[in-house]
């Protein structure tokens, strides 16, 4: 589903961050990423929604070079991925359920509102639907931003640090939402820092580790 092959990639008038990368996301997996701060976790991520394109080696999304594509496509590529950020951002002046819906409207599609209602049950928001971003707490901006991310069905869902804001108990409860989505087929990378929280999701699913050190990706040890 995404392929990476010796993949690099630097800012522009800096040197490269990431080198010789090689990832292979498939369907059904999932995978978590580590490293420190600053080490570009971020910045894979990117790379991997078509979001950031490769300044050297191979990237296939979907079977589709991004590189060789237009705007459009790639966008349509993109449809294919959710993603959620440690600080998300909403809309504070739409009701939670529109700032969920904003995918689907954005699309031109129309919202199905028994599924929305599903939806924000599966993420313990029904009772919010009609509240202003700003008086979430931040384990419900987080499920919030889950339910955007994922309500235009996609096939892939990265999380950025999804728990960097919460406490123990919210964190489990957001990684639960995500075991859930590898069980019921999607593919899921989450990048964390949380070793802890590694251990406890790694005990009720099957996941690779990934970290990111000097530049490269490797696989971590079992010690994890």
């Amino acid at each position: 589903m995404i392929e990476m092959r010796d993949v690099g990639f630097g800012y522009q008038g800096q040197a490269e961050l990431l080198s010789d990368m090689n990832l292979s996301l498939q369907a059904g997996m999932f995978h978590f990423l580590t490293g420190p701060s600053g080490a570009g976790k971020t910045t894979l991520l990117r790379l991997c929604y078509g979001d950031l394109m490769p300044s050297s080696g191979r990237m296939n999304l979907f079977g589709e070079e991004p590189r060789s594509l237009d705007r459009d496509a790639v966008a349509d590529l993109r449809r294919r991925v959710g993603v959620v950020h440690q600080d998300p951002q909403f809309l504070d002046h739409l009701p939670v359920a529109e700032n969920i819906a904003l995918p689907l409207t954005i699309a031109g599609e129309p919202v199905d509102l028994q599924a929305m209602r599903d939806l924000l049950g599966w993420v313990q928001l029904q009772n919010h639907a009609r509240a202003l971003p700003p008086s979430l707490s931040g384990g419900e901006r987080q499920r919030a931003a889950l339910a955007r991310a994922v309500i235009l069905s996609p096939d892939v869902v990265l999380a950025d640090e999804p728990t960097g804001n919460l406490d123990w108990e919210m964190s489990m409860r957001l990684m639960q939402l995500l075991i859930e989505l590898n069980k019921s087929g999607k593919t899921v990378l989450v990048a964390t820092h949380d070793l802890n929280l590694i251990r406890a999701t790694k005990a009720q699913v099957t996941a690779r580790v990934l970290r990111i050190s000097g530049g490269t990706l490797h696989l971590a040890g079992a010690d994890l």
